[in-house]
């Protein structure tokens, strides 16, 4: 079996499909799913999701590409953080390439979420593009992670370099896989992953977006998680079933959740 550790399926697209969207999910053995938030005007929906699915998680957490959105405070993500169904703080991290000028507003939010996830004892889902000096600075000085005290964390949708993912793993994380590395030009990503140790793999759709091969320009949905596993599978030449059951034993222990 398989777990779809990071997707939003509370996006309008994914959303009004619901039904077919579960059931693919039965047909591929994907049997757990994490809703990620990525603002707080949305997050009820994310919320509402994990009650309704006993088999669907959630996080609460304000994306670093989301500029013109409430911020978050310390305290009202603890606040919203204290429900059962909510497993992570995040998404939260910094992002250098969609967005540029002074981004110190992104770093203060970084770090809002790390205090956030150390006083509930709950993970950090981290994103990180062209930012991975910052991303790991910030991560240090917070505290991030179980060397300093804090918790692990997941450092999601990983196209970063081995040098990064060797310091995040330093600190407690996961490294999370996500269609990306089907890519026949993501030759430097397998390599990545070839060199992260399967014990500390998470595997991921990002869903709607990055559709995994062979559905590559699709609309990405949680039953594809599959083929990622699939492709680390072969990518390590380890058997399919090792791969499915070492990343939902990985899931099951980052985030603390009982199968």
């Amino acid at each position: 079996m398989f777990i779809d550790s990071h997707c939003h399926i509370n996006f309008p697209e994914l959303a009004a499909r619901m039904p077919e969207i579960l059931a693919k999910m039965a047909d591929n053995k994907v049997t757990h799913a994490l809703c990620v938030s990525v603002d707080l005007p949305d997050f009820p929906q994310v919320l509402a999701l994990a009650h309704e699915y006993p088999h669907i998680y959630a996080s609460v957490g304000v994306h670093p590409d989301y500029e013109d959105t409430p911020e978050p405070t310390v305290e009202q993500l603890v606040e919203l953080a204290n429900d059962p169904k909510i497993i992570a703080i995040g998404e939260t991290g910094l992002d250098y390439f969609r967005l540029q000028g002074d981004l110190e507003w992104q770093r203060e939010r970084f770090r809002t979420h790390i205090k956030a996830s150390r006083i509930t004892r709950k993970p950090l889902i981290i994103h990180t593009r062209n930012a991975s000096e910052d991303t790991i600075r910030i991560m240090r000085e917070e505290g991030a992670g179980t060397e300093a005290g804090g918790v692990a964390g997941v450092m999601h949708c990983f196209t970063e370099s081995l040098e990064v993912a060797r310091a995040a793993i330093e600190m407690g994380f996961y490294i999370s896989f996500s269609g990306i590395v089907t890519f026949k030009s993501a030759k430097d990503l397998q390599a990545v992953a070839l060199e992260v140790p399967l014990e500390r793999i998470l595997i991921e759709t990002d869903s709607p977006y990055l559709a995994p091969m062979p559905h590559r320009g699709k609309m990405n949905e949680p039953g594809f998680v599959a083929h990622v596993g699939e492709y680390i599978a072969k990518l390590k030449g380890v058997p399919v079933e090792q791969v499915a059951e070492q990343t939902t034993a990985n899931f099951f222990k980052l985030f603390n959740v009982v199968a």
